[in-house]
C-alpha cells in the first residue's frame, strides 16, 4: 500500500487554513456563548443544543477532518476509513438535530433557510466526506476534491449559523 502523505504534500497549506480557521470560530463560539450568556435560559435549552452545539460540532468536525487528512505517513485505505467513520458521525449527528428539530416542535418555528442551514446542508457535506473517504480506496485524487469541497461546506455552514445565532442573541439580550 502506497502512503497517502506524498500525495497530500500539495494539500497541506489547504488543510493547515481549514484546521485553523475551524479551530478559532470554535473558539470564538465559546465567546459569543459567554457573552450571550443571559440569553442562554432554561426556556432556550432547546435552542441552544439545537444551534449552538451543532455549530460547534460542525467547526470541530472540519477541524477533525483536516488533522486526520496531514497525519503524516498514512496509507490511503488508511485515511479513507478514518475520513469515511468521521462523515458518518457527522452524518448521524446532524440526522439527530434533525429529529429534535422534529421532536420538539422547532420545525414548524423555524423558517426553511434556517433548517437548510442548520440540518439539512450538513448533512450533505457529511455525505461528501463519506464519499471522500470511499474515493480514497480507488481514486485517491478525485477524494481529495470532494473532501475539499466538504470541508468549504462545512466551514461556510458553521460561519453563516455563527452569525445567524450572534444577531439571534443580539435580538434577544437584556436591555
Amino acid at each position: 500500500m502506497l502512503p497517502a502523505t506524498p500525495d497530500l504534500r500539495d494539500w497541506h497549506d489547504f488543510y493547515s487554513l481549514i484546521g485553523s480557521a475551524s479551530a478559532t470560530l470554535v473558539g470564538l463560539m465559546f465567546v459569543a456563548a459567554s457573552i450571550g450568556a443571559g440569553v442562554f435560559t432554561r426556556d432556550h435549552q432547546v435552542g441552544i443544543r439545537s444551534f449552538l452545539s451543532p455549530t460547534v460540532a460542525h467547526f470541530s468536525a472540519a477541524l477533525i477532518i483536516c488533522l486526520l487528512a496531514t497525519m503524516p505517513a498514512q496509507t490511503w485505505p488508511h485515511l479513507g476509513a478514518l475520513q469515511t467513520a468521521t462523515g458518518a458521525t457527522g452524518l448521524v449527528y446532524s440526522a439527530w438535530i434533525w429529529r429534535r428539530m422534529m421532536k420538539h416542535g422547532l420545525i414548524a418555528e423555524i423558517d426553511l433557510v434556517d433548517r437548510l442551514w442548520y440540518a439539512l446542508l450538513p448533512m450533505g457535506a457529511y455525505l461528501l466526506v463519506i464519499a471522500a473517504g470511499l474515493d480514497f480506496w480507488r481514486q485517491p485524487a478525485q477524494g481529495v476534491d470532494i473532501l475539499a469541497l466538504a470541508l468549504i461546506l462545512l466551514l461556510l455552514i458553521g460561519i453563516r449559523n455563527a452569525w445567524d445565532m450572534t444577531l439571534w442573541i443580539i435580538d434577544r439580550r437584556p436591555k
